[in-house]
């Protein structure tokens, strides 16, 4: 946009440069709109001329809100404004999310010469961040050591944790670190009063507020000693509580290293299924420990007891039915909602199963029959293809969940559990195959189980990848570097979700294999 200040008189152009510019770079529900609102408010109340606007970004996390206030210096009534902020002419800059902060810095927001920037230290990951198969999040800490040189002073705390714990939303607290930045003007009186005007939800915005203006100011109280960790308390009949201390009696077993680990697979498997799927699980686990080799600290051990644990623990429909009826959900869901004891929400889950996801819920034989019949898979496909929208806040809706839920006694009947059993044993076999001339790419062998992961098209992509990737590991079985190989496949079907990367990993192995 081109500014006017080539037709402005030498006075209106001082003007110009004396106004004071600042950003606010927020994502929906983060209140940006609010924030501009009570720094607008705090100007006009000390007789600024102001002016404010908005570029709205895309929704779902693809793009922030950026919205612009321009503050006429005192005593100039009627001052030319832009409408856009421009790169290198930005006094104030407030990002509602770090990753924020780092695109603010790219595009020249931010300058060592004159930009305060103010940024909350949280994530609230972009959807780019989420397809990732693996770990798609970006780095904060490269983006804060980027803010320290970029900016000329670099104020951050995690305001949102500090609004929450007041039970107000992240403005409030930000607004907070603006005024006790002092990079306005104004005092801290002003910018109180500000919103108090507004009339909603003051007291708990204050409270923020203050949080807020003590974090950048220094003023927080001393860091707290962590508290000791408690073991979630085990409740249930006499006879569980007996199977699980037997369970418990195995983990201590095991060696050291590996105990902890061990003891949180347990726990996962348990409340997967039962004390009896926990016993398999230590089966296997003390397969693994009896070949294990105590001067390579038990990782073999170790990294059993997590991956076979996940393994065990696959996602199902009676898994999801089951987390979307627990009440730590629902009290989760009110408190993220920030709902009040008297108000009423609705919750409405997509549920959409593929044909595969029905025909597994089906005794294992009568399973794989319907599954190997194209006219039956059709028919369930054209029966539950089109998806359901369930309301668990009404009976009616919550029910049919609680129903399905409660057929985990009848899961390790189904064709889903027959084949991820046998999977589960073809893979540990390999494994135990590979430890008996390769230690690390037995290792390796198990990490490859944290590529799948889900259920439906998610799972069905996963294991594609786990069975590429293993099919990788025999090409280079035998040679020195087999597990650094494995390990690059591993990260390469970890890197894309199409898995171009994978794809071209293997063809590389390929070229010196074949």
């Amino acid at each position: 946009m081109t500014r006017m200040d080539s037709v402005m008189t030498p006075q209106g152009a001082d003007s110009a440069r004396a106004i004071t510019k600042l950003v606010v770079m927020a994502v929906g529900g983060q209140g940006g709109g609010v924030l501009t609102g009570w720094i607008e408010a705090v100007a006009r109340a000390a007789g600024r001329a102001v002016q404010a606007t908005s570029v709205a970004g895309v929704a779902q996390r693809t793009g922030a809100t950026i919205y612009y206030i321009e503050i006429a210096p005192e005593g100039v009534a009627a001052p030319v404004f832009s409408l856009a902020p421009a790169a290198g002419d930005v006094d104030i800059l407030i990002a509602a999310e770090m990753m924020e902060a780092g695109r603010a810095i790219q595009r020249g927001f931010v300058t060592p010469d004159r930009t305060v920037l103010i940024a909350s230290e949280h994530r609230a990951l972009a959807v780019s961040e989420k397809m990732v198969p693996g770990n798609g999040i970006a780095q904060a800490d490269e983006v804060m050591a980027a803010a320290e040189i970029a900016a000329q002073r670099f104020l951050s705390a995690d305001m949102e944790r500090l609004a929450v714990a007041k039970g107000s939303v992240i403005s409030a607290s930000l607004f907070g670190a603006l005024a006790g930045s002092g990079a306005l003007p104004f005092p801290r009186e002003a910018f109180e009063a500000a919103i108090r005007n507004s009339g909603k939800g003051v007291e708990a915005s204050l409270a923020a507020f203050a949080a807020g203006f003590e974090a950048v100011r220094g003023a927080t109280q001393p860091p707290q000693a962590e508290a000791p960790k408690r073991e979630p308390e085990i409740t249930g009949p006499a006879s569980a509580l007996a199977d699980w201390a037997a369970l418990m009696d195995r983990v201590g077993a095991l060696p050291e290293p590996a105990r902890d680990m061990a003891r949180a697979g347990v726990q996962k498997v348990v409340a997967f299924q039962d004390c009896a799927y926990g016993a398999a699980y230590l089966d296997h686990l003390d397969l693994f420990a009896a070949m294990d080799d105590p001067a390579r600290d038990h990782l073999l051990t170790r990294e059993a007891a997590k991956y076979i644990a996940n393994a065990m623990a696959y996602d199902d429909v009676i898994g999801v039915a089951g987390r979307k009826t627990r009440a730590a959900r629902r009290a989760r869901i009110d408190n993220e909602m920030g709902r009040a004891p008297e108000q009423e929400m609705q919750v409405t889950e997509f549920l959409h199963p593929r044909a595969e996801e029905i025909a597994s819920l089906l005794p294992a034989g009568l399973g794989a029959r319907v599954t190997a019949s194209p006219r039956w898979m059709a028919r369930l496909d054209r029966w539950f293809g089109h998806g359901r929208r369930i309301r668990s806040d009404r009976v009616s809706g919550f029910l049919q969940l609680y129903v399905l839920a409660g057929l985990r006694g009848y899961r390790r009947r189904t064709l889903r559990h027959a084949q991820e059993q046998a999977h589960l044993e073809a893979w540990l076999d390999r494994v135990a195959m590979a430890r008996r001339t390769d230690y690390d790419l037995a290792v390796e062998l198990l990490r490859c189980r944290r590529l799948i992961k889900g259920y439906s098209d998610t799972h069905a992509r996963g294991l594609s990848k786990f069975d590429h990737v293993l099919a990788g590991a025999e090409l280079v079985a035998g040679r020195a570097d087999a597990a650094d190989w494995v390990r690059r496949l591993r990260e390469a079907a970890l890197e894309d979700e199409e898995g171009r990367a994978l794809d071209g990993a293997l063809q590389t192995i390929r070229s010196f294999a074949g």
